[in-house]
């Protein structure tokens, strides 16, 4: 697909999902749906999996990290022995 295609496509879904939270409170076809809530809802849902995530990320890198760093100590002391 053509760049242009894409962007034209990602600007229509912008619009529509802004629309859909102005129109919110309004009846689409008799029905309405608070999306501003139910976002909220997911908000407070899913922050606290990401932050637990993204914790475990970082200490994992920081280990990977001070690993590397003891071989690399470790190695540094074998070329000074020879």
């Amino acid at each position: 697909m053509h760049v242009a295609v894409k962007v034209l496509i990602g600007l229509i879904l912008i619009i529509i999902g802004l629309a859909l939270f102005v129109l919110s409170p309004m009846a689409i076809l008799g029905y309405t749906i608070d999306w501003i809530r139910n976002f909220i809802i997911v908000l407070t849902g899913v922050i606290p999996i990401f932050l637990i995530i993204v914790g475990l990320f970082v200490v994992w890198l920081e280990l990977d990290e001070l690993k590397a760093q003891r071989e690399l100590a470790r190695e540094e002391k074998k070329e000074e022995k020879k």
